[in-house]
């Protein structure tokens, strides 16, 4: 595993950012459009601020949230509130956002619609992922219902999780399809954090979801 440590956070979300736009200009060389992924939370934020401005052809990318809270966008806690406020907006105001919720009362009740939109574009060209203290990354968290799916080779594409702390149900991409992005990216700040992912490359992904994606992928910490 190499882990690429930055002096501060400020040049880890800069850099970060100008590497997504060089993986993101390189891949529509070879498409039409390509889609990016990216993760919610408050990690990603300084990233997306950079990335917005990037002299990309955004018109041709897609962007999908890594995973979602089953909640309107104009929720706090919606993922895509933040992905619209902090990275739809400057160049980026041009991309085609592909949303994982859609009104109903439960996600199984929408989930051939939101796949349809987000299976044309796979697989995908970037992601950017985080990770929690417990080592879980998107929304595939140690212990939950429908983690066994969303780790299976075979899942599907969007997968819905629960468990009893989480305040909502989630929606996630499952394993398969972040692992298979052409490019990964996996920022991470504080000590806790490196010594958690350090730790999940030898635990089983049951234990340690963001096991499933280390593959291939770039580490990003700063303190």
């Amino acid at each position: 595993m190499t882990i690429i440590t930055y002096a501060d956070r400020e040049l880890l979300a800069v850099d970060v950012a100008n590497q997504i736009a060089d993986e993101l200009v390189e891949a529509l060389h070879g498409a039409d459009r390509v889609c990016l992924a990216v993760a919610g939370g408050t990690t990603p934020g300084p990233i997306f601020d950079a990335l917005c401005a990037a002299e990309i052809d955004w018109a041709r990318i897609d962007v999908v949230p890594t995973d979602e809270r089953w909640v309107p966008e104009d929720h706090p806690r919606s993922n895509a509130r933040l992905i619209k406020d902090r990275l739809l907006v400057n160049r980026a105001a041009k991309a085609r956002f592909l949303p994982l919720y859609t009104p109903a009362h439960a996600p199984e009740e929408v989930l051939a619609e939101l796949e349809s939109m987000i299976a044309p574009e796979l697989p995908l060209a970037v992601a950017l992922l985080g990770m929690g203290d417990d080592m879980h990354t998107a929304s595939l968290f140690p212990g939950a219902d429908g983690l066994a799916e969303a780790l299976s080779p075979k899942a599907p594409i969007l997968v819905p999780i629960r468990r009893a702390d989480l305040p909502e149900t989630r929606i996630t991409l499952s394993a398969r399809v972040l692992d298979g992005a052409l490019s990964k990216h996996l920022v991470m700040t504080g000590p806790q954090k490196r010594t958690a992912v350090e730790a999940a490359q030898d635990l089983p992904p049951e234990e340690a979801p963001v096991g499933s994606i280390l593959k291939d992928t770039k580490i990003h910490w700063a303190d």
